[in-house]
């Protein structure tokens, strides 16, 4: 056993220590990726459910627009009593 033990040692000892630390930098950026994805997904979930109620809002006001005005003043009273009823939101 001589310098060529130690030599091997003092190799393999460094490499183990940088795959150890590189295996374990790898896996927490794994780790954020997959919690940054799970954030996005929320969002975009949450940016469909706006989308379809900003889509059935358009909807009533485009059958608003067109058609007849007597029809058109029954939906405005019907949305009229419609606000009335529904329950106020706390702002504060």
């Amino acid at each position: 056993m001589g310098p060529n033990v130690a030599v091997l040692v003092a190799m393999i000892i460094p490499a183990l220590l940088i795959f150890y630390f590189a295996k374990r930098w790898f896996t927490l950026k794994e780790k954020r990726v997959e919690a940054e994805a799970r954030i996005a997904a929320e969002a975009s979930g949450r940016h469909v459910a706006h989308y379809g109620q900003l889509e059935q809002r358009l909807a009533t006001l485009e059958r608003i627009v067109t058609d007849g005005p007597l029809r058109l003043s029954n939906e405005i009273d019907a949305l009229a009593i419609a606000h009335r009823t529904a329950p106020q939101k706390d702002l504060a």
